[in-house]
């Protein structure tokens, strides 16, 4: 978005920020986290920020959902989301769908791409979502409803950002928890090894949104 010279107001719902009015914005971009979408008793501010989603979504403002966000996405328009039958972590395969490869936006990625998994919940798709993407252990990773698309998988994160998560408690101990554990010095060799392929991707993808999309044109060049 800053080498589209898109300006950006970061929202931190789990630190206490107030929900903005969505009105007032081009686009939503919710993010991941380590808390289930379906947590609303222990995280109090997933009930309303479902609601902003909802209302948004179905009103046309285009949304960008990474994982939790992919969720709260399908969850906000009546979906299910749940706990699939074991964690998928690491850097994996994906795949597109042929609905996937005829998207503006996914389109631009080749049909099958490495992408970092770091997830134990999974979600069915809403009524009129169409299914772009999916990886060997989870049939869902991705789909579009109208303006709004949803990515399980993250495409996103170099090496740097991996880092930093893989020092937060909740997702250190997720590796620990794994029916076959994996340390943290062992995903960040798969993140390192696929983090210009993915990084690269991610830039290409999250560009063909902002045209297709949201609307936009690049006014300066990418650095």
């Amino acid at each position: 978005m800053r080498a589209w010279g898109v300006g950006l107001e970061r929202v931190q719902v789990d630190e206490g920020d107030a929900l903005p009015d969505w009105r007032a914005f081009d686009g939503i971009v919710a993010m991941g986290g380590p808390m289930g979408a379906y947590d609303d008793a222990t995280h109090p501010w997933l009930a309303p920020e479902k609601q902003l989603i909802a209302e948004a979504v179905r009103a046309g403002v285009p949304y960008w959902g990474v994982c939790l966000g992919a969720q709260l996405l399908a969850a906000s328009l009546g979906a299910r989301v749940f706990a699939g039958p074991v964690p998928e972590v690491g850097v994996l395969s994906v795949q597109l769908t042929d609905e996937g490869r005829r998207d503006p936006v996914f389109g631009v990625l080749p049909n099958d791409f490495p992408a970092l998994q770091w997830h134990g919940d999974t979600y069915e798709l809403p009524a009129g979502a169409v299914r772009l993407a999916g990886s060997e252990s989870y049939e869902q990773q991705a789909f579009v409803i109208g303006r709004a698309y949803a990515l399980q998988f993250h495409i996103e994160v170099p090496v740097s950002l991996a880092e930093e998560w893989a020092e937060v408690p909740a997702y250190a101990d997720s590796l620990a928890a794994l029916p076959t554990p994996m340390t943290a010095s062992g995903l960040l060799e798969q993140v390192a090894e696929h983090d210009d392929e993915m990084t690269g991707q991610a830039r290409r993808l999250f560009a063909a949104w902002l045209e297709h999309v949201v609307g936009l044109r690049r006014a300066v060049a990418a650095v």
